[in-house]
Parts: C-alpha cells; structure tokens; sequence
C-alpha cells in the first residue's frame, strides 16, 4: 500500500472514530438530568439522604456558589491540586476517595446543579437514597447474602449472580469470576452499609449499569448482600490465592490431557495411512 493510501485510510479512520465520539457524547446530553444522576452520582451522593462516599448534596449552594461548584465537577482533581481548603476538606472527609473526572461540558453541569438546586428545595428528594435498616445482622442474614452471591438463591428481580464477575476471599473452588474486582474489603471501601447500600442500588460502573439496568437489586436482596459483605470485611484478608493456583494448576492438566490424546489419536492415525502404503508396496513388487 502507498503512503498515499495508507493517509487516506488513516483520514477515514479518524473520521470515523470522530463520528462515533459525537454520537456518544450527543446521547450522553439528550438523557434527562434526573436518569444522568441517578445513574453517575447517586451511587455517592444524596440529596437530602445524608453523607455516603461523597457529600450531602442537598442546600450545596448554602456551602459554595454555582462557580465554584461548577469548576469542582468539571475537574475535581486539578481543585483538589490547586490548594483550595475546601477541596481539601471534602478529600478528607471522603477518606482520600477523589471524584472522578466524569468528562462533563458546562452545559450539563449546570443541568445537574439546576436539578439539585430544585431537588434540595422539596420536603424529599427523588435522590433521597435507599432507605437501609440498622438493625444488627444475624448469622443468617450473612448466610442468606452468600447464597445470593454465589447464585444458590437467585436474585428477586432476575439479575445475575456476583459470582459471575467476582470473587470473595473464602468461597472455594474457582472462587469466582475476574471480570470485576475481588470483593474482599468492598464493605470498607465504600465505607459501610449506607454507602455500599446505595452502591448495589445504583451500580455506576460501565459494566454493571447495562447488565442490571432492566434487573435493578431487590430491596430485600440488598440487605443480606451487605451482611455477607460486612462479615467479609470484619474476617479481613484478601481473596483466596489458593483458587488461582487451584485454576492454573487444572487449566494446565486439561492441557497436558488433551496432548497426550491429541497425540495418541494422530499415532494411530500415521500408523494406519503407512500399513495401507506398505502393504501397497508390497503388492506392487
């Protein structure tokens, strides 16, 4: 291929990646402010729910003005960075979790912050979060989340297992699927039942967002998952090293397996094709 040709196609490539940019940033700023919260903040923030990862959102324009706030979502690192005291402080409180960039223009910014503006002035936000109860968890609630994890009772709503995509130290066998995290210290991570709580209620990873996007968590499913899920992280530890050995070492002896008949299936075959050879030699002799 020329060099000619080989620009060209370089040209169109890049034609075609900018295409598909603007068509997923134009579907990104056609979905309502309300669903863009639900499904990117509300796993970290209420609206007159309290504290979870990050900040009660309710009254916010009380504690900065739409400025600042809007330089904030816009690149809450490089606030953090700057030196700025109040930054500081939400890093802090946050136990050093930084907001991530979420690649916002001004125009949704201020969407967002219209509709936390409104929603801060109703008697109860849509954003309020779900309502966790406190009462202790009992062995058998954690009993009951280890069987919704690991997919001996399935999930009310028809959602997958946790253990497709991930593993808790102590679950044996394969102990579980890689695609996301180990859940280990989870509990800590998202700092305890609220935090986690709403977390499950409103997932906001790329991957868990599609996947239960129709087969949303159960109320009651919620529950004995963070029992499990608080056991876990009381038990401390990581996860079970011994299944990815225990993983290796059968991938390696189905492999070593499937050559030794491979090879023994293809002896028999060169055997059979040089009889037939010989004999025919030595008929023609």
């Amino acid at each position: 291929m020329s060099l000619k040709a080989m620009s060209l196609t370089n040209v169109r490539y890049l034609k075609m990646l900018a295409m598909l940019f603007c068509a997923i940033s134009a579907a990104g700023e056609s979905q309502p402010p309300a669903d863009y919260f639900r499904q990117s903040c509300a796993s970290c923030h209420t609206v007159g729910g309290g504290r979870l990862v990050g900040p009660d959102l309710k009254n916010v324009f009380q504690r900065k003005d739409r400025a600042w706030l809007t330089q904030f979502i816009v690149a809450p690192k490089s606030t953090i960075d700057s030196g700025d005291p109040y930054a500081a402080q939400l890093l802090k409180e946050s136990n050093g979790v930084v907001m991530p960039t979420l690649g916002l223009d001004a125009a949704r910014v201020q969407q967002l912050l219209d509709l936390i503006e409104a929603e801060s002035k109703l008697p109860k936000s849509q954003f309020a979060g779900t309502q966790i109860s406190n009462r202790p968890f009992t062995p058998r609630d954690v009993e009951a989340g280890r069987n919704l994890f690991t997919g001996a009772q399935p999930l009310k709503n028809g959602g997958p297992a946790c253990v497709s995509c991930h593993t808790m130290r102590g679950l044996g066998g394969l102990s579980g699927g890689r695609l996301g995290p180990d859940l280990t210290l989870v509990y800590e991570r998202l700092q305890g039942r609220k935090g986690m709580g709403a977390w499950l209620a409103n997932p906001a990873s790329p991957v868990m967002t599609p996947v239960f996007k129709k087969t949303p968590l159960h109320g009651d499913d919620i529950l004995p998952l963070l029992a499990y899920f608080e056991d876990s992280a009381k038990k401390g530890g990581r996860d079970d090293t011994t299944a990815r050995l225990n993983f290796l070492l059968i991938g390696m002896g189905g492999t070593v397996i499937g050559l030794v008949l491979l090879d023994g299936i293809w002896k028999r075959r060169f055997r059979g094709v040089r009889r037939q050879l010989v004999h025919k030699n030595r008929g023609e002799e």
